[in-house]
């Protein structure tokens, strides 16, 4: 095989999908609550999605950015309409997205007259990506190691709190996820995160706030910064906007920092990925309307806390919001051995942080992919409590 030996992978091979249910190519059916880690959104095979993505890949699927492109205009528009008065960079994934805020960030600390401010704090235990400033803006040392040197201007605050001591005369943002995915599922306080966006407004230093991996309805809301009643000067997004075309975007409401040369991306925002988005934000908004997602994310929470208390001796507690959710172990070995008992019976879960076992199923899964899930999760934690 002539991959890079670059990701540890399961021996098996999908060749369909319905939803939540992922067939290998002997026909067994595994049920998945990872959705390509929370990129599927709309389900595997969504018959709308890729009834649109058909249709545009007929017509046009490229012309670059030299030219405008109706659905990007239109899909931007969708993502303003949730955050305030803003404008919209597309790019292709959440690292690219992150890299732009980032720049957006660096520009405006630039002021004619005044020390240059660039200093951006993030936080402990957080991943922003796997670009080298992504990586640098991540703070888990585990991602450090071998690829500096790195870009200056980064510092790590332990915890919401401590982002104040951080803070100096340099500084000219901060950039957070309001839940941290990879770093374990690790939800803020709410109260805090609103004392941090007011304090950082006085004091003109910018909030950037990671949502690739909880934007577009994956914690029940549009932005889990809707969930938090803040508005960040930037939003960045990826994952679930595509339902697994690829495509990032940066909200901000900083419309004029960035000018014709400063930046660009030469697949971003095409015909083929903005009309895909496009579709993905309509069937979600109408799951969400019908008030049908509240009642899976209901439903599956009350799956998860079941488990939690029939198996005290394997977790310490359920973490997150929406359908970006947790159990937390007490070792990172009881959790190692529970996903790879749970592929083994067919039911697809990821690994977070150092203890936790993550669940981030398609926003559109059934009530009877939730039980027969749930139903082969519970004979996982029997043989791994034995």
């Amino acid at each position: 095989m002539s991959l890079l030996n670059t990701y540890s992978r399961f021996d098996v091979k999908f060749v369909k999908g319905k939803n939540a249910t992922l067939f290998d190519e002997n026909g067994v059916e595994y049920i998945d609550f990872t959705s390509g880690i929370g990129v599927v959104s709309v389900g595997h095979g969504n018959e709308r999605l890729a009834e649109v993505i058909c249709n545009q890949a007929k017509n046009i699927i490229h012309i670059s950015n030299l030219y405008r492109i109706p659905p990007q205009e239109e899909l931007a528009d969708i993502l303003v309409s949730h955050y305030g008065d803003g404008g919209v960079f597309f790019c292709n994934s959440g690292a690219e997205a992150n890299e732009t805020a980032l720049k957006i960030a660096r520009k405006y600390g630039e002021v004619d007259g005044k020390p240059k401010r660039y200093k951006i704090i993030t936080l402990e235990n957080s991943f922003h990506g796997r670009t080298i400033s992504t990586l640098k803006a991540t703070g888990q040392p585990k991602f450090h190691q071998y690829f500096g040197p790195f870009p200056d201007g980064f510092d790590y605050a332990k915890d919401i709190k401590d982002i104040y001591n951080k803070i100096d005369e340099k500084t000219v943002a901060v950039m957070i996820e309001l839940i941290q995915g990879e770093g374990g599922v690790n939800p803020f306080d709410k109260d805090e995160i609103q004392e941090l966006a007011l304090e950082l407004r006085d004091r003109d230093i910018l909030l950037i706030v990671d949502e690739v991996q909880t934007g577009i309805y994956r914690t029940g809301e549009f932005y889990a910064s809707n969930l938090y009643e803040i508005t960040p000067d930037i939003i960045t997004l990826a994952k679930g906007l595509g339902g697994g075309v690829p495509i990032g975007a940066v909200v901000t409401r900083l419309k004029n920092v960035l000018k014709p040369g400063d930046h660009g991306s030469t697949f971003g925002g095409n015909y083929l990925s903005t009309r895909a988005g496009i579709e993905v934000c309509n069937i979600l908004k109408e799951e969400k309307n019908s008030g049908k997602l509240d009642e899976t994310i209901q439903y599956f929470d009350d799956k998860l806390v079941e488990i939690a208390k029939e198996f005290p001796n394997l977790f310490e507690s359920v973490s997150g919001y929406g359908l970006m959710r947790a159990l937390k172990t007490e070792k990172t070995e009881i959790r190692d051995e529970i996903v790879k008992k749970a592929f083994e019976k067919r039911v697809l879960v990821l690994k977070a942080g150092t203890h936790s076992v993550r669940f981030l199923p398609p926003l559109t899964i059934t009530k009877e992919e939730i039980d027969e899930g749930f139903d082969r999760f519970k004979d996982v934690c029997e043989k791994v409590e034995e």
